[in-house]
């Protein structure tokens, strides 16, 4: 055990914190967290992934990340070299230039739907206000000293008039169509300890979709179901595509958050602009039926 491991593992021992509750805790599996204790950084899935892990633990166990690894920088292996300053700019700024096209997209379809439902919905009153005009017509006294029969009944457009003594008529009341089913939706609720937390509503099922826009990054998902079944981890290269539909929320963990794009149920947002570890959870909030 190096004293790297020693350090962290005491400091884990003094705060009561097995290592099943800093796995939960840090979303870092148990095996990994073993293997920083004892130096034995080969397990890692890389040496960037190495320095990520151990500012998570150090985080974790109220021990400052940032003078931890300057502390030890000789024993901990070198990360790969990242990309350069003008190619991370242009990939953000067309991750960005796609989030801005399909907002643009999906704003102008809720306009037009909802331009057609206005219209749709004058149409069918002045329908039903024109047809009732129309049959009544036909009904009144041909003369003017016609007598309308007390208790007689009107129809018009298919319903049933009750007429009054005194001639007039009660009409019964109009229905509305019914209000259009809601719609998909999917927003940031809060940053809350290292996790972006989204909820999505409107549907029944999440759609997630992770991206590969950078050279490679190791990600991590989990279904929060009762069960907490792991859907897939490993090392995703670049350009490559990872797909998954649930029927309840999930939690995402990303080596690299810059290097990566989410897309939740058509809509897709950049996981951060950083190279570290980023936490994610998406909540489905399902329609009460």
């Amino acid at each position: 055990m190096t004293d790297l491991g020693q350090l962290l593992r005491k400091a884990r021992l003094d705060k009561k914190i097995s290592l099943d509750d800093l796995q939960e805790v840090t979303k870092i599996r148990k095996r990994y967290l073993e293997a920083i204790e004892e130096g034995n950084y080969k397990v890692l899935p890389g040496n960037f992934y190495v320095r990520a892990f151990i500012k998570s633990y150090a985080e974790a166990v109220d021990l400052d990340p940032n003078e931890v690894v300057n502390m030890y920088q000789n024993v901990i292996p070198q990360a790969e070299p990242e990309p350069s300053e003008p190619a991370i700019r242009t990939k953000r700024t067309g991750a960005l230039r796609n989030t801005e096209r399909i907002g643009k997209w999906a704003s102008n379809i809720m306009v037009i739907s909802f331009i057609v439902l206005i219209l749709g919905i004058i149409y069918y009153f002045m329908s039903i206000n024109y047809k009732g005009t129309s049959d009544a017509s036909e009904d009144l006294p041909k003369k003017i000293t016609d007598k309308i029969e007390p208790s007689g009944q009107l129809t018009a457009s298919g319903a049933t008039y009750q007429a009054t003594p005194g001639g007039e008529t009660q009409t019964p009341p109009v229905q509305l169509p019914a209000p259009p089913p809601p719609q998909n939706e999917v927003k940031l609720a809060k940053s809350e300890r290292g996790i972006d937390y989204y909820e999505v509503s409107g549907v029944d099922k999440l759609k997630i979709e992770v991206t590969v826009t950078g050279d490679q990054c190791w990600m991590k998902i989990d279904a929060l179901s009762a069960s907490r079944e792991q859907l897939f981890e490993g090392l995703l290269k670049n350009g490559e595509t990872k797909s998954w539909e649930l029927a309840d929320s999930a939690a995402l963990r990303f080596g690299k958050a810059s290097a990566v794009e989410i897309t939740i149920n058509g809509q897709t947002f950049p996981v951060g602009d950083q190279a570290n570890v980023k936490n994610l959870q998406v909540d489905l909030q399902k329609s009460q039926g």
